[in-house]
């Protein structure tokens, strides 16, 4: 089968999600297409350089509905006659969109492609597109619904997570994405979003708190005490599931869960031929990937079962693999990887995650891959493994090898 190799990945800023973040005033059509006029740039692509773009984006409603990534490229300067695809996946969108594109490849499905995501979550709120395993009655209660932060929660509850081991983890994610930015680790991959002028709109992430301490942190109420146990609430809704657990011990607030954010990332794939064709080097291969659906209460303890089957289908252990990015859209879902594979967390985020950084929904899984390549780089070690939880229970992974 065809080797499909990284040559580029790119990413914005992340900007508030709000009406006072600094990317609030721009679409999620313009930002996509900074990203693509990037990739275009970097690399000296022309005409029909990639088969298509594959664009990750969750809440797919007012202007990032239809197909978000056609508009795209219409918008950019890529050629026109270059197609685009949207896809959804909830959290995992924009991995999902890199694994499609690097399996069209290995498949002999094209030469290249360009794929990744965007959210613009202060434009478009997530929850407004009316999800119907959230809204649909015939669904949500013979399922066991549960908004994610209760599930964030059960995961704490049924694996033995306190508030002080979450929020421990918090403040070091803060103090590594500080310390990464202070560093310039993320120099190499990071565009500046401009304006009209080509004045700068954002040049780092703006979400961080570097200065956060479990003093801090100590004094949040938790966020989802409240839906869980007002009756009728969700706590009551999860104890039918799991009648072990006592109860549901809230342990997470806005400190130890993801930032709502704005952001957009890409990453150019192609075979060994489209390097030779436009004189590029490829910086990694894409080893394997995976997919897999879990309990949808829990919901958020997919990266176990998708690195178990990633693992498994390539043949590795996990000992083989030299460091991990593990999206940090709850602390307890990074908790429960560490704790399932006994894997230190010095292997872990080791530049901050989406708790510090903010998590753009359909943008977060390309992110992480290009994160997660540059620190291979940066640190000369060979083999990475990124993965996330997913809405309405999966998991997806990646695992790429540098060159």
């Amino acid at each position: 089968m065809t080797e499909a190799f990284i040559y580029d990945a790119i990413r914005t800023p992340r900007g508030k999600g709000r009406k006072d973040g600094a990317l609030h005033e721009i679409t999620s059509v313009r930002l996509s297409a900074l990203i693509l006029n990037g990739l275009k740039e970097r690399n000296g692509l022309d005409g029909h350089a990639v088969e298509d773009v594959i664009w990750g984006n969750v809440t797919q409603v007012k202007e990032q509905g239809g197909c978000l990534a056609r508009t795209a490229v219409l918008a950019s300067e890529l050629d026109e006659s270059i197609p685009g695809l949207a896809i959804n996946r909830f959290c995992a969108s924009g991995m999902e969109a890199v694994n499609l594109a690097a399996n069209q490849v290995k498949g002999g499905a094209g030469d290249a492609y360009i794929a990744g995501g965007v959210e613009m979550m202060g434009r478009v709120p997530m929850g407004s597109d009316g999800a119907a395993v959230a809204v649909d009655p015939t669904v949500a209660m013979e399922k066991y619904f549960v908004p994610q932060g209760i599930s964030a929660d059960i995961i704490a509850t049924e694996y033995g997570f306190s508030r002080d081991d979450a929020d421990a983890l918090a403040v070091e994610s803060q103090r590594r994405a500080a310390e990464a930015w202070a560093e310039k680790r993320f120099a190499k991959s990071i565009l500046t979003v401009r304006d009209q002028n080509g004045l700068p709109v954002l040049e780092t992430d703006e979400y961080m708190r570097p200065g956060t301490d479990m003093q801090g942190l100590g004094a949040l109420k938790a966020s989802f005490k409240d839906m869980g146990e007002v009756m009728p609430g969700f706590d009551a809704v999860a104890l039918m599931k799991y009648p072990h657990l006592e109860r549901i011990n809230h342990i997470h607030h806005a400190g130890n869960s993801s930032g709502i954010v704005d952001g957009s990332a890409g990453i150019l794939i192609g075979n060994a031929e489209f390097g030779k064709k436009w004189g590029l080097k490829p910086r990694a291969r894409i080893k394997a990937t995976a997919k897999i659906g879990t309990d949808p209460t829990i919901m958020l303890t997919g990266p176990v079962p998708a690195t178990q089957k990633i693992l498994a289908d390539s043949g590795m252990a996990i000992s083989d693999i030299d460091l991990f990015e593990v999206n940090e859209a709850f602390a307890s879902v990074v908790l429960r990887f560490s704790q399932a594979f006994d894997v230190d967390m010095d292997r872990i985020n080791v530049n901050g995650g989406s708790i510090a950084m903010g998590h753009p929904l359909g943008a977060t899984g390309a992110i992480i891959i290009g994160t997660l390549l540059d620190e291979l780089e940066r640190t000369g070690k060979g083999t990475g493994l990124a993965t996330l939880c997913i809405a309405s229970g999966m998991g997806a992974a990646t695992i790429i090898e540098r060159v």
